[in-house]
């Protein structure tokens, strides 16, 4: 006997047609889409399966809702999530609803990235990179610590405040500096928290100081995931 679970995600009523949009554009078939008595929609994309059910006073700000997908492929995934997206809205959404988030090594053993859709549902994609998916102790070093709890901070427990006053905490530290890879990683994340924060201004002030980050050769191959992310956030 064969088991399979379906998430089923809430959808402001409203936003039915929008949310499906959003998926089509991610490569996912509508599979069953209802209007009446209640919204109700079916979006798959080869073994991942989704159901969304209207709600008519659902607000998107605040939902917490979503659900996890594992691949093998998740580089993959992230890059065609982005054309499809590119496509569908003539620019990849970075912040705001929807939106797309970068791709991180994780400290509990995954290579993962997080996409939101237009009524809230946060869904994880994740690519286990090793074998023990357990959390990693938080590191001792001062700015290695910071980006480990500012990473769960911002993507897991979705706090964003927090995040950003931890990475502000330890940036205006006068008595330790950062590597360059590490205020770089710090800049970046902090101004991508800030743009989904809506504070723009303050997002395109720490991109500038980001882009003045001087790396040498093994720093900046390290660094290939934050530039990609850098560049995104200024495009």
């Amino acid at each position: 006997m064969t088991e399979t679970t379906i998430p089923m995600l809430p959808c402001r009523t409203s936003l039915i047609d929008s949310v499906v949009a959003f998926y089509t554009a991610l490569g996912f078939d509508t599979t069953y889409l209802q209007k009446s008595p209640y919204a109700y929609a079916v979006v798959e994309r080869g073994p991942v399966e989704l159901q969304l059910y209207g709600m008519k006073g659902y607000d998107p700000a605040s939902s917490h809702s979503g659900c996890y997908v594992l691949t093998e492929d998740v580089d993959g995934l992230h890059t065609a999530f982005r054309s499809g997206l590119k496509a569908a809205y003539g620019r990849v959404p970075t912040r705001g609803l929807p939106r797309i988030g970068p791709l991180k090594d994780m400290s509990y053993g995954v290579r993962q990235f997080l996409v939101t859709d237009p009524t809230g549902n946060t869904i994880r994609i994740g690519q286990p990179i090793s074998e023990d998916l357990n959390h990693r102790p938080a590191p001792k070093e001062t700015f290695a610590r910071a980006l480990h709890l500012a990473d769960l901070f911002a993507d897991s427990k979705q706090d964003l405040p927090g995040a950003a006053k931890i990475i502000d905490r330890v940036l205006g530290r006068a008595d330790e500096r950062p590597t360059p890879g590490q205020r770089l990683r710090l800049l970046v994340l902090r101004a991508d928290i800030a743009q989904r924060m809506g504070e723009a201004e303050r997002a395109a002030e720490l991109l500038a100081v980001a882009e003045g980050v001087e790396l040498g050769p093994r720093e900046r191959e390290a660094a290939t995931d934050t530039l990609a992310r850098l560049a995104e956030l200024r495009g």
